[in-house]
């Protein structure tokens, strides 16, 4: 499987991973679990560097009202809520039922499930539905990708000033560079730009993993 951060030397991921807090049991089960039930689509869990910096960053932020537009299997949602303050509530966004039962069942046994809501259906809609008031302290995109812009804008007013807005697959394995780019390159090629463009945050694109975008709310 690609280790999802090509743009690095040969040598330079392998050597980042190991020395950065490795994951624990729980986590490294889940990742097992997930690579068994359903091998075609490993790609769409974050990997372990990136669940260590977001528990951080949540940490750091003493973040207590979070949302996730795509969840997956759940190790994201494991890695922000582990980093929340005490009481802390997080919103997780997907569509299928059968991808969050497992992480269902991993928030269980990871003590977490008290602090994690997850609402099955189109994550505009879900989003739609929140409260107008700017409120969120952290939010998390990892989702289709041509739904990128649309999360956005409705993510961004509702993010407090001071809050941060994290959005994963901004590189796209280099595909937004190719000359004929795919649907899903060129959704994030006009997402990238779209973002630049924006007078609301204050941004910086990482080379972690497959392309991490940071953006502080003024």
């Amino acid at each position: 499987m690609p280790s999802g951060a090509e743009h690095l030397a040969p040598g330079l991921h392998e050597y980042l991973i190991s020395h950065s807090t490795a994951p624990d049991a729980l986590q490294r089960d889940l990742i097992a679990e997930t690579a068994a039930r359903f091998p075609g689509r490993t790609r769409l869990q974050i990997g372990p560097e990136q669940g260590t910096f977001m528990t951080m960053l949540a940490g750091v932020m003493g973040a207590r009202h979070a949302i996730e537009v795509g969840t997956f299997t759940g190790y994201s949602s494991i890695c922000l809520a582990r980093g929340m303050a005490e009481g802390g509530r997080l919103i997780c966004c997907d569509i299928s039922e059968e991808w969050t039962s497992l992480a269902r069942t991993y928030w269980q046994k990871a003590g977490l499930a008290d602090r994690i809501d997850l609402r099955l259906g189109p994550a505009l809609d879900t989003l739609r539905a929140l409260p107008s008031a700017a409120a969120l302290d952290l939010a998390f995109i990892d989702a289709d990708k041509t739904g990128y812009a649309a999360y956005w804008e409705e993510i961004v007013p509702r993010t407090r000033p001071g809050g941060v807005i994290v959005v994963d697959n901004t590189l796209l394995h280099g595909r937004i560079f190719h000359a004929e780019p795919d649907p899903d390159a060129v959704a994030i090629r006009q997402f990238n730009e779209h973002v630049l463009a924006e007078d609301r945050v204050v941004l910086a694109m990482l080379p972690v993993r497959d392309g991490l975008t940071v953006a502080r709310r003024k």
